[in-house]
């Protein structure tokens, strides 16, 4: 359909079911930011290094990149779709409150894995049920509005951490966190509309099904492959700034200050997501990328260099945020235009799981290297490999045509 043809009607896009998988993943990411804005405290009362949080972001996300992949096949199988989400979503908020009985760092590893797994697993099978619950012209706006929803809960997470953390002891913290976890359950499967059945043959082969992807979109994944190796989880980003902030105000205000940025790094986010998307319904979700992948770029020469004073944090944080907002809401949609719709959750998984090596490699890379030569090393090779990715998309998006321009 010509989105520009006025003779031809225009579907709603904003339905019940849009603000079912917004809700949804507003109160997931409400609980799961909590626990992760409280992690790094935890973590430093078991006296673990920044290697076991880089590990710990690294190892949990390649795992659970191999479970994205295979999901994203189960989810060619529309019917399918909304049990896995719900299921996702729910063991996602039972395995945060888990961290709360944690004996060691390993422990927190195992938790993470489980809840990340799940967490991989329904991404693939939401975004395809998404994709379809719209108009393809209205996709931007669609994928935005989640990213905004997903965000604020990602915005409040870290705000209810610094106050549970006042209020609570620090385990009890995370008892806390399953609330959200498991209402987002509920709500998605209560306000989301199953897929539509296909009368269309059974989905091909797991092999099979990966070999179908157009060239051109496995181009576009290596893009994504090297921008996320320098695309570090933003845990680490906390932990840097409650260390340099540590010398001025002390390790207790100095953690409560890098909690304060993460949620001011989330509404951003939320700010951000909803007019990327309606800008890339006109401008083009490619073009669109490489702003938000130089921003990532920027992000890590920041953490890299201390500027010194909770300002330079503040810019860092919400640089890292808008980067999200980008990555997050645009990627998606690509992938959903590059694939065709018989191998959409084929795709939907093989973005999902080039995203998981990606921060496997660069998460573990950078607690290594922070480990071993300190915090400038460490983020300052993530910027460079990020610059790389960045030229990547940048010439993809070069041949990518225009969309049609909306009314």
């Amino acid at each position: 359909m010509n989105a520009a043809d006025p003779a031809r009607p225009r579907r709603r896009w904003l339905t019940r079911s849009v603000w079912g998988f917004g809700l949804a993943s507003l109160l997931s990411d409400a609980g799961h930011e909590a626990a992760t804005a409280s992690l790094p405290i935890l973590l430093a009362t078991l006296g673990a290094a920044p290697f076991a949080l880089g590990l710990i972001e690294g190892v949990s996300d390649g795992i659970s990149s191999f479970v994205k992949l295979f999901g994203g096949w189960v989810a060619d199988r529309p019917h399918r779709r909304k049990p896995i989400a719900v299921a996702g979503y729910a063991v996602t908020g039972l395995a945060m409150g888990a961290y709360a009985f944690a004996g060691s760092w390993m422990h927190i590893l195992l938790a993470r894995t489980v809840a990340w797994i799940a967490k991989g697993s329904r991404a693939p099978a939401r975004d395809a049920m998404l994709a379809e619950a719209v108009p393809p012209e209205s996709r931007g706006r669609a994928f935005g509005f989640h990213r905004a929803m997903d965000s604020a809960g990602a915005a409040v997470g870290p705000l209810l951490a610094s106050v549970l953390l006042v209020a609570l002891p620090l385990r009890q913290v995370f008892l806390w966190t399953v609330v959200p976890g498991v209402l987002s359950a509920l709500v998605f499967w209560l306000l989301v509309s199953p897929s539509p059945r296909s009368h269309a043959a059974p989905p091909a082969g797991f092999m099979v099904s990966l070999r179908g992807l157009p060239p051109r979109y496995r181009t576009f994944l290596l893009a994504i492959f090297v921008f996320g190796v320098g695309d570090f989880g933003r845990t680490l980003l906390i932990l840097r700034a409650t260390q340099a902030l540590a010398p001025q105000v002390g390790v207790t205000h100095a953690a409560a200050a890098a909690a304060l940025l993460y949620m001011g790094h989330n509404a951003v986010y939320a700010l951000l997501s909803y007019p990327v998307g309606w800008l890339s319904d006109r401008w083009g979700a490619e073009r669109l990328l490489v702003v938000g992948y130089t921003l990532g770029t920027l992000t890590g020469a920041m953490a890299a260099v201390d500027g010194g004073g909770i300002a330079w944090w503040i810019v860092a944080f919400g640089v890292g945020g808008a980067t999200l907002a980008f990555e997050d809401t645009l990627e998606p949609i690509v992938a959903v235009a590059e694939s065709p719709a018989a191998v959409r959750g084929t795709a939907l998984g093989a973005l999902a799981a080039t995203n998981g090596v990606g921060d496997l490699v660069s998460s573990t890379a950078v607690g290594v290297l922070w480990t071993v030569f300190g915090p400038e090393v460490a983020f300052g090779s993530a910027a460079v490999v990020c610059a790389f990715g960045t030229v990547g998309m940048a010439n993809l998006a070069r041949r990518s045509p225009r969309p049609v321009r909306q009314p």
